[in-house]
């Protein structure tokens, strides 16, 4: 059983909408954020970055030898929740494409979603309800780059029923940072392709569990 460590935020529930959608049995572990439990040194040498989720996977991806007893699996800890997705396709065999251009398609839009939309939504989340005193600077230049990822998207999604050829790590990475729009003031009617795409998503029953944890 994996051993997941997360929080309710958009990143944490990018791998618990995987683990539900890849059928993997799972264990949660709350890592308070808000009470800053990511810094116990128990959860540090989990992730030594103090963020948020992290996996152990108990039946990792090598073994180590036993003698003549044979080998036995080597206990798998990884942070990062772009890597653990990548991680848990490769486990389960679903949610990136077989074919090299269907996986580099969403492993580009999981890169979007890691570079783009993950920090600049994070950033205008942080000035909007945060931030101890209104720094307008700030909410401008962010605020305007959240709805110019928002822009690539609808257009994207004008062409494409999901972000690469098929519903993949790439929507689930993208799905919860976008599930917080009216945190970052944006109306999805606005965006009327997103939200085509954010509806089919929000209907499937795996990410509704997913969407849940740790709660």
């Amino acid at each position: 059983m994996i051993e997941l460590y997360t929080w309710g935020t958009p990143n944490g529930r990018k791998v618990s909408i995987m683990l539900e959608e890849c059928a993997l049995p799972y264990r949660v572990h709350k890592i308070d954020i808000m009470q800053g439990e990511q810094f116990a040194p128990a959860y540090l040498a989990i992730n030594p970055n103090g963020k948020i989720p992290s996996i152990v996977d108990p039946d990792g991806p090598d073994e180590e030898s036993e003698g003549s007893g044979g080998a036995k699996k080597r206990p798998l800890c990884l942070m990062e929740s772009g890597a653990i997705l990548v991680y848990l396709a490769g486990k389960s065999g679903h949610f990136l494409p077989a074919s090299v251009r269907g996986k580099y398609a969403a492993l580009q839009w999981l890169m979007f979603q890691m570079g783009g939309v993950g920090p600049m939504f994070g950033q205008t989340h942080h000035f909007l309800r945060y931030a101890p005193e209104r720094v307008d600077y700030a909410i401008g230049r962010y605020t305007q780059e959240t709805q110019r990822l928002y822009g690539v998207m609808e257009a994207h999604l004008a062409q494409h029923e999901y972000l690469a050829d098929e519903y993949s790590i790439a929507d689930i990475a993208v799905f919860p940072w976008v599930a917080r729009h009216e945190w970052h003031d944006v109306a999805l009617a606005a965006y009327p392709n997103v939200l085509r795409w954010f509806k089919a998503i929000a209907n499937r029953p795996a990410v509704q569990r997913g969407m849940a944890v740790p709660n």
